[in-house]
């Protein structure tokens, strides 16, 4: 009940995040920004979950798991359904950024609650099942609230949010158990002891340069698959609402497959595989031109799934890096320096890719995708450096 409660969390605010992509050839128009202009609506929520994340390095191993879990959710719902209300690009970026500071450490909050109840022989599991959360997201909630937009308005896609945020919320306090921190003595502590404890091990600093890296990868090519798959490839947004639940429909089946190999092959060869499966979908989707729908489909399936897969041996990995007294602290850094990456990737991707000639296509997004799959090696090189703690 636990993995699924925090499976239908990640479900709301992911959705929140992913859902802007594709709605991003029609925010464009509205509100008269450019691509540039576009990714800054990526980088603020990013930026501020960094932030944030940062902060809650401090309490996070101080309080208990479910009480956090309930104020973050239900801020970062209230700033997400107000999206619905903006008049301004301005008033969106605003609110985007809110919405960041409280839904950015959500993420961090059920990795720690995840690494509390499992050992590392089954995390990898039980992770596959937390990334469902995002699969479902992908599969449901974004197609849903492309519909939506399409049909009403993309502001009415904002409120939806809003009304799963309620339902999850009321989930958490019903059904959700109480869940006190590993350590008593531990809150005891002095303020700035989690971060000196994760900073002055070598081995957390590798994990979080990993994460940092990893992610950097894997989303610099995501804020423009939609818009370029519209403009370029010729997909209408109904067409893409189709694409997006047929890739996040797979990954509901797949990941939790993949969880269950990572445990059983190892985090480190499950990570390899599939990281190398995983740029031949990559460079299939940033060379698209004009395309059939079902060519569109079968790269967008491959992307999701093996995209989706090439993330859980590494985050077993690195969720593993940190002893049980500093787990939320550090998951807390981690989805901090995550974020952070998230930010770099929109605001490179912004920088990079640009629309060009009378029908306004995107230019360069190939070079994007070269860049992606060179930083992704990078990571996994970089993942093979970080050891399991002792206490996993």
């Amino acid at each position: 009940m636990v993995l699924y409660v925090l499976a239908g969390v990640n479900f709301t605010h992911i959705m929140f995040t992913m859902v802007l992509m594709p709605l991003g050839d029609e925010l464009m128009r509205e509100f008269n920004i450019s691509a540039f202009q576009f990714s800054h609506l990526i980088t603020a929520y990013a930026l501020a979950a960094f932030f944030s994340g940062l902060a809650a390095v401090f309490f996070m191993d101080r309080f208990n798991r479910k009480t956090t879990l309930l104020f973050l959710f239900t801020a970062f719902w209230i700033a997400a359904s107000g999206c619905s209300l903006v008049r301004s690009y301005e008033q969106l970026l605003l609110l985007r950024f809110m919405a960041g500071a409280f839904g950015g450490i959500l993420g961090a909050v059920a990795l720690a609650i995840v690494s509390d109840l499992y050992s590392f022989k089954e995390r990898g599991t039980a992770i596959g099942l937390l990334m469902a959360g995002f699969s479902a997201a992908a599969a449901l909630g974004v197609p849903v609230g492309l519909l939506i937009a399409d049909w009403l308005s993309w502001r009415a896609t904002f409120l939806f949010v809003g009304v799963m945020g309620i339902f999850f919320t009321i989930l958490i306090l019903i059904k959700f158990p109480p869940l006190e921190v590993k350590s008593d003595e531990y809150k005891l502590k002095k303020l700035f002891e989690p971060i000196k404890q994760i900073t002055t091990s070598a081995n957390q600093l590798k994990a979080l340069v990993a994460a940092f890296t990893i992610i950097l990868g894997h989303f610099l090519i995501i804020p423009f698959i939609a818009p370029f798959m519209i403009r370029n490839v010729g997909f209408s947004m109904t067409e893409i609402s189709y694409l997006y639940f047929a890739g996040g429909f797979l990954t509901i089946f797949s990941t939790p497959i993949i969880g269950k190999l990572t445990d059983r092959i190892g985090s480190l060869r499950s990570g390899v595989i599939f990281m190398i499966l995983s740029f031949l979908p990559v460079v299939l989707l940033t060379h698209m031109s004009k395309a059939t729908f079902i060519y569109g489909l079968i790269v967008i399936g491959l992307f999701y799934v093996l995209g989706s897969g090439r993330m859980i041996g590494p985050q077993t990995i690195i969720t593993a890096a940190a002893p049980p007294e500093t787990r939320g602290a550090f998951m807390s850094l981690k989805s901090s320096v995550q974020q952070l990456a998230i930010a770099f990737a929109g605001f490179f991707s912004g920088l990079i890719v640009f629309t060009d000639g009378p029908d306004e296509i995107f230019v360069n997004y190939d070079n994007l995708g070269y860049l992606s799959i060179l930083i992704c090696l990078v990571a996994l090189g970089l993942i093979k450096l970080v050891k399991i703690a002792r206490g996993n």
